[in-house]
């Protein structure tokens, strides 16, 4: 199925209150990758804006801490039902604005959707505990929201990023403020439409368009206490040691350079068509994305496969565009420098077929490199691009300490047949998610997702079981209501 792209303008809006409204700064434009058109535009939020909106999240909030947990997930629930409803809607205005294809954009939206029935299932879990820890003391754990909260997400997955906050940070008692990426800001509209659908509670949600200066406000304001953050290393470490100077809890997820780890026994099936996948799926632009290939040893037959499959999607169907003009340019400048340095191109997405009607648009096809040396910027910089790097390696040995030299620490695979060498890779690898036989090694829920290093600034994960701390504190509380025939140091 083709990807609907609005044909004229949407007026992207903030949502304050329970009410679309535009901010009142600078007018920006959207622009579909799938076309080169504009498609949306809005006003940047200003401080005003942002004060504003902190203020009536700050009321809200007091309010929706006293509304006991089984009523707050109810609304989770009907949130889940009219996500669920306009599945197809929402996945093609998200594909529009992020070049998704629209297969992508309705499987980003369900991965959101699965940390929704994680929060929804909160109710279940022993949020707490007590236990009497001598005669007639007892000792429990309360659960507490911090207040108004904020999120600031990327431009690849308009909704599944911010989907892995939102719910668990409503759930738990707080009021949200988020601030999407500038370059798609439309399927927010439809996020926040849904829970007032849904019957959240006004000003418990907000929406504030905008680019750095509205992030820089909302981190500064002194009622928002805690900030999460999805985007590149950069950035993530500016917004992490901004928030952190001021005494907020930060968690703030970063860039990654992937490594897959090939080996002569691996499985044909699962090798070829999994690390293709791997690095064209979303056209690169994902921090799962495979971007360097250990092959160790004899492994061309494998490689062969990969190549098959990548020069068999078709661009605009089974791939989608890249975000903007100057990243395919910045894509093709590290294609030329790769190959001056030595490289070896055995496919050229420069030269891939563009949909027709879609020439304006920003493409790329799949990108293969070999014999790229492990020193080299294209093994080491982050593309964000449907390119894979092949540096080839005598031994596990060579590919691991490869592996473990490269700053980010996000993910890492290793494709054989071999548990006690899939367990090496595992043991050694410097990731926070590793994957065997998978070339994306998402955790699924209550499996936590983050990595390490220069992938992540702050501490815990984003979604599942370990996510909960950083949305909440822990208050423990210590009874004792008569006194004992006996005494031990509590009496």
């Amino acid at each position: 199925m083709s990807v609907k792209i609005p044909v004229s303008p949407i007026p992207c809006l903030n949502f304050v209150s329970g009410k679309f409204a535009p901010a009142h700064g600078s007018k920006r434009q959207v622009t579909s990758p799938y076309n080169g058109n504009v498609i949306g535009e809005f006003h940047e939020s200003t401080a005003e804006d942002v004060d504003q909106a902190v203020r009536e999240a700050s009321i809200a909030q007091k309010l929706w801490a006293e509304v006991p947990l089984k009523e707050r997930t109810k609304i989770l629930f009907n949130f889940r039902e009219i996500l669920v409803r306009d599945l197809d809607e929402i996945a093609h205005l998200k594909s529009s604005e992020s070049g998704k294809t629209f297969a992508e954009g309705k499987a980003g939206l369900l991965k959101g959707i699965e940390v929704l029935e994680f929060a929804t299932a909160l109710q279940n879990m022993d949020m707490g505990g007590k236990m009497e820890v001598s005669r007639g003391v007892s000792c429990e754990y309360r659960r507490e929201p911090l207040g108004v909260v904020t999120s600031i997400t990327p431009f690849n997955f308009p909704a599944m990023v911010p989907m892995w906050t939102i719910p668990i940070a409503l759930a738990l008692g707080n009021a949200y403020i988020w601030k999407p990426s500038d370059k798609t800001p439309l399927t927010s509209m439809r996020i926040a439409a849904a829970l007032k659908e849904a019957g959240l509670p006004d000003g418990l949600f907000q929406v504030l368009q905008g680019g750095q200066g509205t992030v820089e406000a909302l981190i500064d304001h002194k009622d928002v206490k805690a900030v999460a953050f999805v985007g590149s290393t950069k950035v993530a470490r500016a917004v992490f040691d901004r928030g952190t100077k001021l005494g907020k809890r930060v968690l703030a997820l970063g860039g990654a350079k992937n490594h897959i780890v090939l080996l002569p026994d691996a499985n044909p099936e699962l090798a070829g068509p999994g690390i293709s996948d791997s690095f064209t799926g979303c056209a690169g632009q994902r921090c799962m994305a495979a971007a360097v290939l250990l092959a160790v040893g004899d492994v061309d037959k494998h490689i062969q496969k990969i190549i098959e499959r990548a020069k068999s999607l078709e661009l605009g169907k089974d791939m989608g565009a890249i975000i903007s003009k100057a990243q395919v340019e910045f894509l093709h400048n590290a294609i030329t420098k790769a190959e001056q340095q030595g490289a070896k191109i055995l496919v050229d997405g420069r030269k891939a077929t563009v949909p027709v009607g879609h020439e304006k648009g920003f493409w790329m096809g799949p990108t293969i490199l070999d014999n790229v040396a492990a020193n080299s910027e294209v093994a080491q910089l982050e593309l964000f691009g449907p390119v894979l790097s092949i540096i080839r390696c005598k031994d596990i040995s060579e590919a691991m300490k490869i592996e473990n030299s490269n700053p980010y620490g996000n993910a890492c695979s290793v494709f054989t047949s071999n548990g006690a060498l899939a367990e090496k890779v595992i043991q050694n690898a410097s990731a926070g998610m590793v994957g065997v036989n998978v070339g994306v090694p998402v955790p699924r829920e209550p499996f936590g997702f983050g990595g390490i290093r220069e992938s992540k600034f702050g501490q815990g994960d984003i979604t599942g079981h370990h996510s909960l701390d950083f949305w909440s504190n822990m208050k423990k509380v210590t009874m004792k209501w008569e006194k004992q025939q006996d005494s031990n140091w509590m009496s």
